[in-house]
Protein backbone atom coordinates (compact mmCIF):
# COMPACT_ATOMS: atom_id res chain seq x y z
CA UNK A 1 0.00 0.00 0.00
CA UNK A 2 2.82 2.35 0.92
CA UNK A 3 4.63 1.74 -2.37
CA UNK A 4 1.44 2.29 -4.32
CA UNK A 5 0.84 5.58 -2.52
CA UNK A 6 4.42 6.64 -3.22
CA UNK A 7 4.00 5.96 -6.95
CA UNK A 8 0.76 7.94 -7.06
CA UNK A 9 2.39 10.92 -5.34
CA UNK A 10 5.35 10.73 -7.73
CA UNK A 11 3.04 10.80 -10.76
CA UNK A 12 1.09 13.73 -9.31
CA UNK A 13 4.33 15.71 -8.84
CA UNK A 14 5.24 15.06 -12.47
CA UNK A 15 1.87 16.37 -13.63
CA UNK A 16 2.15 19.47 -11.47
CA UNK A 17 5.74 20.20 -12.50
CA UNK A 18 6.13 23.47 -14.37
CA UNK A 19 9.39 24.01 -16.27
CA UNK A 20 11.20 27.19 -15.32
CA UNK A 21 13.26 27.65 -18.49
CA UNK A 22 13.85 26.26 -21.99
CA UNK A 23 16.49 23.85 -20.75
CA UNK A 24 13.91 22.13 -18.57
CA UNK A 25 11.43 22.08 -21.46
CA UNK A 26 14.10 20.46 -23.62
CA UNK A 27 14.74 17.85 -20.93
CA UNK A 28 11.03 17.01 -20.80
CA UNK A 29 10.92 16.60 -24.59
CA UNK A 30 13.97 14.34 -24.57
CA UNK A 31 12.48 12.31 -21.73
CA UNK A 32 9.30 11.87 -23.79
CA UNK A 33 11.43 10.58 -26.66
CA UNK A 34 13.37 8.22 -24.38
CA UNK A 35 10.05 6.82 -23.13
CA UNK A 36 8.83 6.47 -26.75
CA UNK A 37 5.98 8.89 -26.24
CA UNK A 38 7.15 10.87 -29.29
CA UNK A 39 9.21 9.73 -32.27
CA UNK A 40 12.52 11.15 -33.53
CA UNK A 41 10.86 13.44 -36.11
CA UNK A 42 8.68 14.99 -33.41
CA UNK A 43 11.71 15.41 -31.17
CA UNK A 44 13.62 17.19 -33.93
CA UNK A 45 10.74 19.55 -34.70
CA UNK A 46 10.06 20.41 -31.07
CA UNK A 47 13.73 21.13 -30.49
CA UNK A 48 13.69 23.21 -33.68
CA UNK A 49 10.80 25.30 -32.34
CA UNK A 50 12.80 26.02 -29.19
CA UNK A 51 15.91 26.92 -31.18
CA UNK A 52 14.07 29.25 -33.57
CA UNK A 53 13.10 31.54 -30.69
CA UNK A 54 16.78 32.00 -29.88
CA UNK A 55 18.15 32.37 -33.43
CA UNK A 56 18.50 35.58 -35.39
CA UNK A 57 18.15 36.27 -39.11
CA UNK A 58 21.92 36.63 -39.48
CA UNK A 59 22.28 32.98 -38.42
CA UNK A 60 20.51 31.60 -41.51
CA UNK A 61 20.41 34.35 -44.14
CA UNK A 62 21.79 33.85 -47.62
CA UNK A 63 24.68 36.34 -47.84
CA UNK A 64 24.67 39.13 -50.41
CA UNK A 65 27.42 37.47 -52.44
CA UNK A 66 25.10 34.54 -53.17
CA UNK A 67 21.98 36.53 -54.06
CA UNK A 68 20.78 36.40 -57.67
CA UNK A 69 19.73 39.99 -58.41
CA UNK A 70 17.99 41.35 -61.50
CA UNK A 71 18.95 44.79 -62.80
CA UNK A 72 15.97 47.02 -63.58
CA UNK A 73 17.78 48.33 -66.67
CA UNK A 74 17.85 44.90 -68.30
CA UNK A 75 15.22 43.89 -70.82
CA UNK A 76 13.20 40.69 -70.23
CA UNK A 77 14.92 38.89 -73.07
CA UNK A 78 18.22 39.62 -71.34
CA UNK A 79 17.39 38.32 -67.87
CA UNK A 80 14.87 35.55 -68.61
CA UNK A 81 17.68 33.03 -69.43
CA UNK A 82 19.21 33.97 -66.06
CA UNK A 83 15.85 33.35 -64.33
CA UNK A 84 15.59 29.95 -66.00
CA UNK A 85 19.15 29.00 -65.08
CA UNK A 86 18.92 29.93 -61.40
CA UNK A 87 15.40 28.45 -61.08
CA UNK A 88 14.29 30.71 -58.23
CA UNK A 89 10.68 31.77 -57.78
CA UNK A 90 11.54 35.29 -56.50
CA UNK A 91 14.25 37.77 -57.42
CA UNK A 92 15.26 41.06 -55.77
CA UNK A 93 15.35 43.77 -58.42
CA UNK A 94 17.95 46.51 -58.06
CA UNK A 95 18.85 49.79 -59.73
CA UNK A 96 22.50 50.78 -60.11
CA UNK A 97 23.58 49.29 -56.77
CA UNK A 98 22.81 46.13 -54.77
CA UNK A 99 21.83 48.33 -51.83
CA UNK A 100 19.10 49.93 -53.92
CA UNK A 101 16.44 47.20 -53.96
CA UNK A 102 13.33 48.39 -55.78
CA UNK A 103 11.15 45.36 -55.17
CA UNK A 104 10.69 41.64 -55.76
CA UNK A 105 9.95 40.02 -59.12
CA UNK A 106 7.98 36.78 -59.07
CA UNK A 107 9.13 34.45 -61.83
CA UNK A 108 5.52 33.54 -62.60
CA UNK A 109 4.84 37.18 -63.56
CA UNK A 110 7.09 36.65 -66.58
CA UNK A 111 4.47 34.34 -68.09
CA UNK A 112 2.55 37.35 -69.38
CA UNK A 113 5.64 38.54 -71.23
CA UNK A 114 6.20 35.09 -72.71
CA UNK A 115 2.52 35.03 -73.74
CA UNK A 116 3.07 38.26 -75.68
CA UNK A 117 1.40 40.73 -73.33
CA UNK A 118 2.85 44.18 -72.67
CA UNK A 119 5.45 43.97 -69.93
CA UNK A 120 6.95 46.76 -67.87
CA UNK A 121 9.26 45.38 -65.16
CA UNK A 122 8.67 48.24 -62.71
CA UNK A 123 4.93 47.65 -62.83
CA UNK A 124 5.36 43.95 -61.96
CA UNK A 125 7.45 44.42 -58.83
CA UNK A 126 6.07 43.40 -55.44
CA UNK A 127 7.05 45.49 -52.39
CA UNK A 128 10.33 44.45 -50.79
CA UNK A 129 10.28 43.77 -47.05
CA UNK A 130 13.40 44.79 -45.13
CA UNK A 131 14.42 43.23 -41.82
CA UNK A 132 17.47 43.76 -39.59
CA UNK A 133 20.06 41.04 -39.11
CA UNK A 134 19.18 40.89 -35.42
CA UNK A 135 15.49 40.03 -35.86
CA UNK A 136 14.48 36.82 -34.08
CA UNK A 137 13.37 34.01 -36.35
CA UNK A 138 10.16 33.32 -34.44
CA UNK A 139 9.16 36.98 -34.86
CA UNK A 140 10.04 36.91 -38.55
CA UNK A 141 8.02 33.73 -39.10
CA UNK A 142 4.99 35.37 -37.51
CA UNK A 143 5.42 38.39 -39.80
CA UNK A 144 5.80 36.17 -42.86
CA UNK A 145 2.53 34.46 -42.02
CA UNK A 146 0.58 37.62 -41.22
CA UNK A 147 1.87 39.59 -44.23
CA UNK A 148 1.82 36.60 -46.61
CA UNK A 149 5.39 37.31 -47.65
CA UNK A 150 7.90 34.62 -48.54
CA UNK A 151 11.11 36.63 -48.76
CA UNK A 152 12.75 39.51 -46.93
CA UNK A 153 15.81 41.65 -47.63
CA UNK A 154 18.24 41.62 -44.71
CA UNK A 155 19.99 44.90 -43.89
CA UNK A 156 22.90 45.65 -41.60
CA UNK A 157 23.14 48.41 -38.99
CA UNK A 158 24.04 50.94 -41.70
CA UNK A 159 21.07 50.08 -43.90
CA UNK A 160 23.10 48.20 -46.50
CA UNK A 161 21.88 44.91 -47.95
CA UNK A 162 23.67 42.03 -46.25
CA UNK A 163 21.53 39.12 -47.45
CA UNK A 164 18.08 37.65 -47.96
CA UNK A 165 15.97 35.23 -45.95
CA UNK A 166 12.93 33.23 -47.03
CA UNK A 167 10.11 31.58 -45.15
CA UNK A 168 11.54 28.24 -46.31
CA UNK A 169 14.85 29.06 -44.61
CA UNK A 170 13.01 29.64 -41.32
CA UNK A 171 10.81 26.56 -41.59
CA UNK A 172 13.82 24.37 -42.33
CA UNK A 173 15.17 25.24 -38.89
CA UNK A 174 12.11 23.47 -37.50
CA UNK A 175 11.31 20.62 -39.87
CA UNK A 176 14.67 20.10 -41.58
CA UNK A 177 15.49 20.51 -45.27
CA UNK A 178 12.49 21.18 -47.48
CA UNK A 179 13.03 19.85 -50.98
CA UNK A 180 11.40 21.39 -54.01
CA UNK A 181 11.18 20.39 -57.64
CA UNK A 182 14.70 21.63 -58.24
CA UNK A 183 16.27 19.56 -55.48
CA UNK A 184 17.58 16.09 -56.04
CA UNK A 185 15.21 13.18 -55.80
CA UNK A 186 16.31 10.98 -52.92
CA UNK A 187 16.02 8.00 -55.26
CA UNK A 188 18.36 9.60 -57.78
CA UNK A 189 21.93 8.36 -57.90
CA UNK A 190 24.51 10.43 -56.03
CA UNK A 191 26.78 10.49 -59.07
CA UNK A 192 25.39 10.98 -62.57
CA UNK A 193 27.47 11.12 -65.75
CA UNK A 194 25.96 13.95 -67.78
CA UNK A 195 28.44 13.74 -70.64
CA UNK A 196 31.80 12.23 -71.32
CA UNK A 197 34.19 12.89 -68.41
CA UNK A 198 31.71 15.25 -66.71
CA UNK A 199 29.63 14.25 -63.70
CA UNK A 200 26.98 15.82 -61.47
CA UNK A 201 27.61 14.81 -57.86
CA UNK A 202 25.66 15.31 -54.64
CA UNK A 203 27.88 16.94 -52.04
CA UNK A 204 26.53 14.46 -49.46
CA UNK A 205 28.13 11.57 -51.36
CA UNK A 206 30.30 9.61 -48.94
CA UNK A 207 34.03 9.57 -49.61
CA UNK A 208 34.08 5.76 -49.83
CA UNK A 209 31.34 5.78 -52.48
CA UNK A 210 33.23 8.47 -54.39
CA UNK A 211 36.41 6.37 -54.23
CA UNK A 212 34.57 3.30 -55.50
CA UNK A 213 33.12 5.21 -58.46
CA UNK A 214 36.23 7.11 -59.57
CA UNK A 215 38.93 4.69 -58.40
CA UNK A 216 40.44 7.23 -56.01
CA UNK A 217 41.70 6.61 -52.49
CA UNK A 218 40.76 9.71 -50.49
CA UNK A 219 40.69 9.19 -46.71
CA UNK A 220 37.38 9.51 -44.87
CA UNK A 221 39.03 10.19 -41.51
CA UNK A 222 38.91 13.99 -41.82
CA UNK A 223 35.99 14.38 -44.23
CA UNK A 224 33.15 11.90 -44.58
CA UNK A 225 31.60 13.46 -47.72
CA UNK A 226 32.86 14.85 -51.01
CA UNK A 227 31.34 18.21 -50.03
CA UNK A 228 33.67 18.40 -47.04
CA UNK A 229 36.68 17.52 -49.19
CA UNK A 230 35.81 20.14 -51.80
CA UNK A 231 35.25 22.83 -49.15
CA UNK A 232 38.67 21.95 -47.73
CA UNK A 233 40.32 22.51 -51.11
CA UNK A 234 38.61 25.89 -51.49
CA UNK A 235 39.63 26.89 -47.97
CA UNK A 236 36.23 28.53 -47.43
CA UNK A 237 32.57 27.90 -48.20
CA UNK A 238 32.34 28.50 -51.98
CA UNK A 239 29.40 29.94 -53.84
CA UNK A 240 27.67 28.92 -57.06
CA UNK A 241 29.89 28.65 -60.16
CA UNK A 242 33.18 28.94 -58.26
CA UNK A 243 35.80 26.50 -59.55
CA UNK A 244 38.72 24.68 -57.98
CA UNK A 245 41.01 21.93 -59.22
CA UNK A 246 42.81 19.14 -57.44
CA UNK A 247 44.42 15.96 -58.69
CA UNK A 248 42.69 15.05 -61.96
CA UNK A 249 39.45 16.87 -61.12
CA UNK A 250 38.05 20.28 -61.98
CA UNK A 251 35.18 21.02 -59.60
CA UNK A 252 32.48 23.63 -60.17
CA UNK A 253 29.90 24.48 -57.51
CA UNK A 254 26.44 23.80 -58.88
CA UNK A 255 24.37 24.66 -55.80
CA UNK A 256 25.24 25.89 -52.31
CA UNK A 257 23.83 28.08 -49.57
CA UNK A 258 25.20 29.97 -46.59
CA UNK A 259 25.79 26.75 -44.66
CA UNK A 260 26.95 24.04 -47.07
CA UNK A 261 27.55 22.82 -50.60
CA UNK A 262 24.65 20.84 -52.05
CA UNK A 263 25.86 19.72 -55.47
CA UNK A 264 28.88 20.00 -57.73
CA UNK A 265 29.96 19.29 -61.28
CA UNK A 266 33.18 17.32 -61.65
CA UNK A 267 35.15 17.32 -64.87
CA UNK A 268 38.00 14.86 -65.28
CA UNK A 269 41.06 16.46 -66.82
CA UNK A 270 42.64 13.80 -68.98
CA UNK A 271 46.37 14.09 -69.70
CA UNK A 272 47.20 15.40 -73.15
CA UNK A 273 48.44 12.85 -75.62
CA UNK A 274 51.72 14.22 -76.95
CA UNK A 275 52.60 11.08 -78.86
CA UNK A 276 52.96 11.17 -82.57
Amino acid sequence: MKNKKSRILKNIRKLLFKPQDKEQVSEIIKAAFDQRIIDSDSLTMLEGVLNVSEMQVRDIMIPRSQIDFIDITKKPEEFIPYVIETAHSRFPVIEDDVNDVLGILLAKDLLRYIAGDEFELRDKLRPAIFVPESKRLNVLLKEFRSNRNHIAIVVDEYGGVSGIVTIEDVLEQIVGDIEDEFDYDETEDNIIEEKENEFRVKAATEINDFNDYFGTNYSDEEFSTIGGLVTHHFGYLPIKDEITSFDAFEVRILRSDSRQIHSIVIKINLPENNGS
